[in-house]
């Protein structure tokens, strides 16, 4: 699953999917400033967390989303 976050015309892409060890899953941040992070987790519950925590702290920021995209 792909999502954004529009910010005064920038955006932020956040992509959520099975890691490529085929262990566990990624979570992929990519700023609006084309800075990438990759956060692993080894459980589908810890992974949610963090999207919930992520998407919190992206509104308090002033952040609009998620927009999502199927892939």
């Amino acid at each position: 699953m792909v999502w954004f976050y529009e910010k005064q015309g920038a955006f932020i892409r956040c992509e959520a999917r099975d890691s490529a060890s085929g262990l566990g899953f990624d979570l992929i941040v990519i700023d609006a400033d084309g800075a990438e992070r990759i956060e692993h987790f080894d459980d589908s519950r810890n992974l949610t967390r963090r999207q919930q925590e992520l998407e919190s702290t992206l509104a308090h920021d002033g952040w609009h989303g998620p927009f999502a995209r199927d892939l």
